[in-house]
């Protein structure tokens, strides 16, 4: 799991609210999602989900599967820059070589390879950078959208107050969460130009093609999501907070989702986008592994020493409870994934599955007994109550 923290998630819920209200065809001056500079498609609706559909004739889609450009742009410009070693990787593994294979065969340069080592130092003084850097995009719907925050964001030196209007004002705020310092605005205005410069020479039709050949991967994963899955879990959802919100599929991302807290509505979830060929569950696999993340920061919390927790016990443990709470969640509500879930995560890890995918999953991902009790509790109690 990766979540912003507390503040973060605050200024993400606000900006979100903000930007929404801003947008919603009202009579606000807010910024409104403008087209791709390069002409990308309006992002893609997982059949099922459309005008039409079964979903859209009893109101909203719950939790559509969608696809944003912006997004795997700005994920896959950190994933060329940032050093991987979490056990659940934090971008599908092998990435970066493979992004790194491709452009070479397509003779790409461009400016992220020229200012990737100025980029990477920032890291060394900035340690909280790289993790909290990836949630920016979640909170904006198009680049242009994005582009046109962090101009006035470094315009107006990250002061909330001189940005002019309210939905300004708490996308200013949001980027100053993450970007407070003069030196990270810097970094911010090198990074954002050089996404500019990859998406024109590569990442653009790079995206466009995948999208193509991935298009069977997004419906038979649709279909396991809001057939199978997503029916199963909702019971869950709704009683942590999660009634609604988009499942974005994201090809950098592997097991190691992003999620954000808007409230009720407006939860998203970045989980991987599963290759052609690949199981369709990949991504009901991942969506389960994140939205247990709500219980097992408390789990974890309750059951270590201050001491612990200062050592880093508390974090390491959270990386594992939210690979067995994903398990344990799956096993109560929809048993038949169980299986291929811990077969799943195991293969993100680079571990053997053996004989008992299950079994190998909590001996690979090892916690003490009273958290996973505690885990499985909670679970109970949300799946219990109205």
């Amino acid at each position: 799991m990766l979540r912003p923290h507390t503040r973060a998630r605050s200024a993400l819920a606000a900006v979100l609210l903000s930007l929404a209200a801003a947008c919603g065809g009202g009579s606000g001056g807010g910024p409104t999602p403008a087209p791709s500079p390069t002409g990308a498609p309006a992002p893609a609706t997982a059949p099922g989900t459309g005008p039409g559909s079964a979903a859209a004739t009893e109101g909203a889609a719950v939790w559509p599967i969608r696809t944003r450009e912006h997004v795997d742009l700005w994920l896959h410009g950190l994933a060329l820059l940032v050093d991987d070693t979490t056990r659940v990787p934090l971008f599908r593994r092998g990435y970066r070589e493979g992004m790194r294979t491709v452009r070479a065969r397509d003779n790409v340069l461009t400016q992220l390879d020229a200012e990737r080592d100025r980029l990477r130092a920032r890291f060394a003084t900035n340690r909280q950078l790289p993790l909290a850097a990836q949630f920016v995009p979640l909170a904006f719907s198009s680049w242009d959208e994005l582009r046109r925050a962090i101009e006035l964001f470094l315009q107006v030196q990250g002061d909330p107050r001189r940005a002019g209007n309210a939905a300004s004002a708490g996308a200013v705020a949001f980027l100053a969460g993450t970007f407070p310092a003069a030196a990270d605005r810097e970094w911010l205005r090198v990074f954002a130009a050089a996404l500019d410069d990859e998406s024109t020479r590569f990442h653009h039709r790079h995206w466009l093609a995948e999208q193509r050949d991935r298009s069977p991967a997004l419906a038979a994963a649709d279909s396991v999501w809001q057939r199978v899955a997503r029916p199963a879990l909702q019971r869950f959802l709704n009683n942590t907070g999660q009634r609604n919100g988009e499942l974005l599929l994201s090809l950098p991302l592997g097991g190691e989702g992003r999620t954000t807290s808007g409230g009720e509505r407006a939860n998203l979830v970045a989980v991987g986008f599963p290759a052609r060929g690949a199981d369709p569950a990949e991504a009901s696999y991942a969506a389960a592994h994140e939205v247990v993340g709500t219980l097992v920061g408390t789990a974890v919390g309750d059951h270590i020493t201050p001491a612990e927790q200062r050592a880093g016990v508390g974090d390491r443990y959270v990386a594992a409870a939210q690979v067995r709470g994903g398990l344990l969640l799956l096993q109560r509500t929809a048993p038949a994934l169980a299986a291929g879930y811990a077969r799943y995560y195991l293969r993100e890890a680079g571990v053997s599955a053996g004989g008992d995918p299950v079994a190998a999953l909590a001996e690979a991902f090892a916690l003490p007994a009273p958290i996973v009790d505690a885990i499985a509790r909670q679970i109970d109690v949300t799946l219990g109550g109205i």
